[in-house]
């Protein structure tokens, strides 16, 4: 036997295996776009907004959490992507606990665990406070009052959260963050309570509004998939490292002008 004899086993023994490994790692990938997105089209619930979910920049062009990342993740399935249109957060969650929405954002509550799964933290971002121009309410200190109403938006962890905060001052859902603006020009609420890159964005369409100092908690941004669907979470889990390390997530952060928001918490 030649010495070329073993090198050209050598050879075909290495070519097999990377034969075997792209055609497991293909069929790993096809497993797991049926599993996130069994229709074939990964459908990703929006609201409009916000920048955790889906806003519009000057140019008309759509940013945000979800919308960005669930077109990445489409891409990365090979996939097609439709975006799903709803008037609020809690809507989307219920849509995919009824299996009508395949992805979305949203602050994994230990109330939205019994209904949706989630990955790992995509990010963590600040709870805070919004109040108008000439509003008298200066700090925290100065909400809880008989006669002040607090906005929240209906169906939300604001609307769960904030009446065990406050014993005097009330709580009134809104039932979208564009009614909750008009609601603060007809005197209906007196500030408004979600996350503060939803704040921001109210902030830039009221002129002289503020954000108060400081912040009442943080909500732990996360990818929401249908329950019955956990084996592809090593998938999102991975996708969501991915995003984090490469830079991808500030660039998205960027584009949707996301302000408040800091380092999750990475397992």
């Amino acid at each position: 036997m030649t010495l070329s004899h073993p090198r050209r086993l050598a050879g075909a023994v290495l070519l097999a295996l990377a034969f075997v490994g792209l055609f497991g790692a293909t069929a790993r990938a096809d497993e797991e776009a049926k599993i996130l997105a069994p229709s074939g089209t990964l459908r990703v619930g929006i609201y409009p907004g916000s920048p955790t979910s889906m806003v519009t920049d000057a140019s008309g062009t759509p940013h945000g959490l979800s919308y960005d990342l669930g077109g990445e993740l489409a891409k990365r399935l090979g996939v097609a992507v439709d975006y799903v249109r709803f008037q609020r957060v809690a809507d989307i969650v219920s849509a995919i606990h009824d299996g009508q929405v395949d992805f979305t954002v949203t602050n994994a509550t230990p109330a939205r665990a019994k209904e949706v799964s989630f990955s790992q933290p995509v990010l963590a971002i600040e709870l805070g406070y919004l109040v108008p121009a000439n509003s008298p309410i200066g700090k925290v200190e100065d909400i809880d009052r008989p006669g002040v109403k607090i906005g929240v938006t209906k169906g939300s962890t604001s609307e769960r959260t904030l009446p065990a905060k406050f014993s005097n001052a009330t709580i009134v859902p809104a039932e979208s963050v564009k009614v909750a603006i008009a609601m603060f020009g007809r005197g209906e609420i007196d500030l408004y309570a979600t996350n503060k890159p939803t704040l921001f964005e109210m902030s830039d369409q009221m002129p002289g509004a503020r954000i108060l100092n400081g912040n009442w908690g943080l909500e732990h941004m996360a990818i929401a998939i249908p329950r019955g669907r956990e084996d592809a979470l090593p998938l999102l889990n991975r996708f969501v490292a991915e995003e984090q390390s490469s830079g991808a997530l500030d660039t998205i952060q960027q584009q949707a002008g996301l302000r408040g928001a800091s380092t999750a918490r990475r397992e």
